[in-house]
This record gives C-alpha cells, structure tokens and sequence, in this order.
C-alpha cells in the first residue's frame, strides 16, 4: 500500500507530535495495522485525520507512524510475588507462641509441689505439640473438602488431643495440682491451636491479655495471692477456649459438601513424630536454658515469615535461570541467605540468655529446615531425622550425662547438616517449584 506523504509542513508536524506521543504503544507493534487499531481506539475519524495530518485513510496514518517509531519489546512488568508474607500476623504468631509461658511462673506456687509435678506438664505437652501438628495437617488436608468438614475435623480432634494430653500427666503424677495444671495447659493448647489454624490470631490475642496484665504483678514484689495467681491464667484459658468454640460454630454452620474419601491417617503421622520430636529437642534445652527458649520462641513468627520468604525467592530464582545447575545454585544461595536471617539474631539472644549459642542456632537451624521440607509436603524424611536426633538427646539425658555435655549440640548439628542436604537435593529441582 502506497503511503503519499502530507501535503504541508503542518502536517508533518502533527504527524511527528503524534508519533511521539504515541511512541511507547506504538515501539511494541509487529504490523501497521497493529497501529491502525490503536488510532481507531483513540477515536481518530477521516476527516480528522484528512485535515489534521495530512492523511487519505487510517491506513496511510498508521504505516506512517510504523516506520517513524523504532521497534521495542520492552519486558513485562514483574509478576506479583504469590508467597508475599503477611508481617504483622508473622510477628504476631512468635508473639502468641511465647506469652503462655507467663503462666508458668505466675501459677507455678500453686502445683510445683511434688517432685513429679514439672514432669508431668511435660508429658502433657509432649502429647499436646505432636497431636497439635498432626491435627493441624489433617485440618489442611481436609479443607480441601470444604470448611464443614475441615471444622468437623478440629472440633473431633482438638479435644481428644487435650484429654489424651491431661491422661498422660494423671499417668506421670497422679491425681493432684499438678494434673490440674496439666489438664488447663492440655486445654489451652488445644484451643490456640484451633484459633492458630483458622488463621484468628488477633483474637487469641486478646485471649492472653488476662494473662500478660497478671503476669506483670508478682514482677512487682507483691504476691497476689493464689486467686490472683489462677484467676488470670483461668479467665485466658476460658476466653481461648470459648473464641476456639464460637469460631469452629461459624463454620460448622457452612453447608456440607458432596461425599469425598477421607485421607489416610496415617498421612498425618509424620507431622505428629515431628511435633513430638521438636518438643523433645526444645524442652531438654530449656530445662538448662529456659530464656534461650523464650528467644527460639519468640523467633518463630520471623520463622514463618522467612519460610515464604525462600519461597517467593524461589519462584523469582526459576524465573532467572536458564538451567537446572543454575537454578541448584540460586537455591543454595537462597537457603543460605534465609538461614542466616533467622540465626543471626539469635546469637545475642542466647549470650543473653546464658546459653551456648552454638547449640541454640543448632536446634534452630534444626526446626527451620524441617518446618522448610514440610511446607512442601516433604514430610517422612525430616520427621526422621529429627525423632533420630530427639532419641539420641532423650538416652543421654537418662543415661545421666552430666550437664554441660555436647550430645545435644552434636545431635542437633547432625540433624540440621542432614536436612540441609535434603533441602537442596528435594527442593533444589525446578519441578519443586512450578
């Protein structure tokens, strides 16, 4: 198609202002009629373009332009990042996690009377953390199905998991204050749990306020007295259970969906081992170094936060690699600089605390890469590996190893090298991540 060229210098000039106006929708286009679309969506009529540039039709117009503006490809704009975190709520998590322990020292006059009292609310929260993460794997596993269902699941389960929990304290201790205690904490931690997974945290939170107001009197040097000491520990464990009840009521209320085969059980069974094994990790270091488990506690909200993290830079890894090696390499990297964002800050935390920091970053590094494994349904290798780790430090703490001993740091350091390997070699794979 001839082009015949304007007929004044006018009309040169509004051609050129066109085009520059134009210039970046323009660059883009593969064929002149491309741009004649375009000057038709901008509303350009023949006698405008007649007129104004100098042109017989919109097509004259648009090849015009086409040769006037060089060809570009710009690249599209960068995707959203899908595993972007929610910060407040990561921070809020590592919050919750470590405000019930101000219970203990509040209540702690009230049922630390027997030499089996300390033994048996660890027994209940062995049971209670390995019962809370395979409950909390089935709820995922069944939201699948619908929110009726997943709530049926937490309302069965969340129970049952404080019962069994309070049994094995009445097992350790009897019946007594310390069965009491241990059967308020089972309770409690079930009903966070529930809050936990349906995502209410704010509420939980407003759960412990009794609590944390409570707690700061005995720092005062003023006993309050044993209905001072219980009744907040009391009214929080109430409000969560009560916030847990009406939360799971909302949702068992949803219309049940058409009838689906229920998972297996036993697909949760790695998720309780690792629970129970990450509790037997965490409390022989506490019990020799309870401030530096209040820090590991307190850094499990930035935990989670940096577990999205190496996921959204994994997905911008692949996008820049050409090749799986290259990728293998981002991946490493990724790893590394994720690890290193969550240990570093816990190097003061334990010198503050009096510990080791070695075997603190250890156990840290520990929980992280298997919590990393799980949440890409990686499951049997790290509960493996951390039940190995959890029974090594369980027999040499009742063999009667002397304190001080590097069996739990050896464990732990194993256990982390281990799943660190595992980390690269299962997610370490572009088809992980697409």
């Amino acid at each position: 198609m001839s082009r015949p060229a304007p007929h004044t210098p006018g009309h040169a000039d509004a051609v050129g202002e066109l085009a520059a106006g134009m210039a970046d929708r323009i660059a883009p286009a593969v064929h002149a009629y491309e741009v004649a679309a375009l000057l038709e969506s901008e509303g350009l009529t023949g006698e405008r373009i007649r007129e104004q540039y100098g042109h017989p039709s919109l097509f004259s117009l648009a090849e015009e332009l086409y040769e006037r503006v060089p060809r570009s490809f710009p690249e599209p704009p960068p995707p959203a990042d899908p595993w972007a975190p929610d910060h407040v709520r990561c921070l809020l998590r590592g919050l919750l996690f470590a405000l019930p322990g101000l219970a203990y020292p509040l209540t702690a006059p009230l049922w630390h009377s027997g030499p089996w009292a300390l033994a048996a609310l660890m027994a209940a929260g062995l049971v209670s953390w390995a019962w809370g993460q395979a409950l909390a794997h089935r709820f995922h596993l069944r939201l699948v199905n619908g929110r009726y269902e997943a709530g049926r699941t937490l309302a069965a389960g969340a129970p049952a998991g404080a019962l069994l929990a309070a049994t094995a304290a009445v097992l350790v201790a009897g019946p007594g204050a310390a069965a009491v205690a241990a059967l308020a904490q089972s309770v409690y931690l079930a009903a966070a749990g529930v809050l936990l997974v349906l995502g209410r945290e704010r509420l939980l939170l407003a759960a412990l306020m009794p609590l944390a107001g409570g707690a700061a009197v005995p720092v005062l040097s003023w006993d309050p007295g044993p209905a001072g000491r219980l009744g907040p520990a009391v009214l929080s464990v109430a409000a969560a259970t009560a916030a847990a009840a009406l939360t799971l009521r909302a949702d068992l209320r949803t219309p049940p969906a058409p009838a689906a085969p229920r998972p297996a059980y036993r697909t949760s069974l790695p998720y309780g081992l690792f629970g129970l094994s990450a509790a037997v990790l965490v409390l022989s270091t506490g019990r020799q170094h309870p401030y530096a488990v209040l820090a590991l506690t307190l850094s499990m909200g930035p935990a989670e936060w940096l577990l999205y993290r190496y996921r959204g830079l994994s997905v911008a890894a692949l996008r820049a690699s050409a090749t799986e090696r290259e990728f293998l390499l981002r991946s490493a990297r990724t790893l590394a600089l994720c690890l290193t964002g969550y240990l570093l800050p816990l190097w003061p935390a334990a010198l503050l605390a009096g510990a080791q920091p070695a075997v603190l970053l250890a156990l840290a590094a520990t929980l992280w890469t298997a919590l990393l494994l799980q949440a890409f349904g990686v499951a049997w290798p790290p509960a493996v590996v951390c039940l190995t780790a959890a029974a090594a430090v369980a027999a040499s703490s009742a063999t009667g190893t002397p304190p001080g001993a590097p069996v739990p740091l050896f464990c732990c350091a194993a256990a982390a090298a281990v799943l660190a390997v595992l980390t690269l070699r299962c997610l370490g794979r572009p088809t992980a991540h697409a």
